[in-house]
């Protein structure tokens, strides 16, 4: 069976950036550089972004586009008889996880919806951090809203999503970027403001550990959705003529842009309002509210950013089912609404812990994290960077040179000590650090 393509690489770069638009940038990054230290975290996202996941994002490029399978498939096509294609299947099981907490967020996001344009949400006069309080530990909206979200995902991913999804892309995703500057020239505005700003872009490595560069390397990994098998789907849909390297420097370009806008949106205001920036995945949630509540028009606006910041949640959530429904449906595309019904509705029982964790589950804790904040660690710090190590170690050991210069439209005369580069990085520097970082947390080293 051909594989699907998308239309035009403007559609693959913005869904596969999809990712990092949604709650990559926008809602987890705020509250990790809050807990990280601000601009120090930044710095070394940004350095593990462009030294490593970079890197990595061209070699799960390199596999889903050569072989044009999905992720197990592709590794096995690659390294038949082997258990290499258990590299794709980790990648499936994170995203599983992933989703089944991504999810929550999603259904908060929702629940938003519905008080914003209800009104529900303004009569709280500023207390936003109390009507978060009550929302997430409800245990009926929690896990409801949950559920419509996924049911909402399951929907789209049974219809099959390239057309749709890019499409919608091209118009939604620039309307982001416009409300992004009208939040962040407001956000400057306000008394106090620059004290934020200075938080976010003047490092303190005083308080850098070795758990805040953890924290930094599973957010770039997040943020570009490397080391979960997406990006291997995702590029097998990709033409073989169009260029692989300039699709990865313009994802992670829009990502570390994304990113510094979510920072001058969020810390600003964080400081305006006396507010603590480490205050955790209910940041966004908090912050936001109440600085649309202080602009002309700012309810509306705030009506408007949902319904696109919950565009691009949904459309992580979709690459996240896309793949294990793109993996079990195989020649049997016939299948698709159903194996896409059954996988959501697995992820969607998973995921109700996470989803009473800041209720009747919140006195469940492991190593002194909750069950979300567990599943998100696991995900992040080392699932996300196992995937990514194996990618590091399977493309140079097992893919043929002559392939990936190729993939990369390189040659002897063109761009080949960047490609070798590549390989230096992909092959020595990505694997060391992971190992470095994992060893330093465990307190080996």
């Amino acid at each position: 069976m051909k594989a699907q393509q998308w239309t035009s690489k403007l559609g693959f770069i913005l869904a596969a950036a999809g990712s990092a638009i949604g709650l990559g940038a926008i809602w987890k990054f705020p509250y990790m550089a809050g807990v990280g230290g601000g601009g120090a975290f930044f710095l070394i996202f940004i350095g593990f972004t462009l030294l490593i996941g970079l890197p990595l994002l061209l070699a799960e490029f390199v596999i889903g586009r050569s072989t044009q399978k999905e992720a197990v498939q592709a590794y096995d096509d690659i390294a038949p008889r082997t258990l290499w294609p258990w590299v794709g299947r980790l990648g499936i099981i994170t995203c599983f996880i992933l989703l089944s907490f991504y999810s929550v967020v999603g259904g908060w996001i929702l629940l938003y919806l519905w008080n914003a344009i209800t009104g529900q949400l303004w009569e709280a006069t500023g207390s936003y951090d109390v009507v978060f309080g009550q929302i997430i530990s409800d245990p009926y909206l929690a896990v409801g809203a949950q559920l419509l979200f996924l049911l909402l995902t399951i929907f789209i991913v049974s219809k099959g999503v390239q057309n749709g999804v890019e499409k919608v892309n091209k118009y939604l995703m620039p309307a982001l970027f416009v409300l992004f500057f009208v939040l962040i020239i407001r956000s400057l505005t306000l008394d106090g403001a620059m004290e934020g700003v200075s938080f976010f872009l003047q490092p303190d490595f005083s308080k850098v550990t070795s758990e805040t560069v953890l924290y930094a390397m599973g957010q770039s990994f997040f943020s570009l959705s490397v080391g979960v098998a997406v990006m291997v789907t995702y590029s097998s849909y990709l033409p073989k003529e169009e260029s692989l390297t300039r699709s990865a420097f313009s994802i992670v370009g829009l990502t570390i842009m994304i990113t510094l806008f979510a920072g001058l949106a969020i810390f600003p205001v964080v400081f305006a309002f006396g507010m603590e920036p480490a205050q955790g995945p209910g940041l966004l949630f908090i912050v936001l509210p109440a600085i649309f509540s202080k602009m002309a028009f700012g309810k509306i606006f705030f009506v408007v950013f949902l319904f696109l910041f919950f565009f691009a949640t949904v459309t992580s959530a979709i690459s996240m089912l896309e793949i294990s429904v793109a993996s079990l449906i195989s020649k049997n595309k016939e299948k698709r609404g159903k194996i896409a019904s059954i996988v959501g509705l697995c992820i969607f029982v998973v995921g109700i812990p996470s989803a009473l964790s800041f209720g009747v589950l919140s006195d469940v804790t492991f190593y002194g994290k909750t069950i979300f904040d567990l599943a998100d660690f696991a995900v992040s710090n080392v699932l996300m960077p196992l995937g990514v190590l194996l990618v590091a170690i399977f493309v140079p050991l097992k893919m043929k040179k002559e392939v990936l210069m190729k993939e990369l439209g390189v040659s002897e005369n063109k761009g080949y000590k960047l490609f070798i580069l590549w390989l230096m990085l992909l092959r020595y520097v990505a694997p060391i650090a992971i190992i470095i970082v994992f060893l330093d947390v465990i307190g080996v080293i």
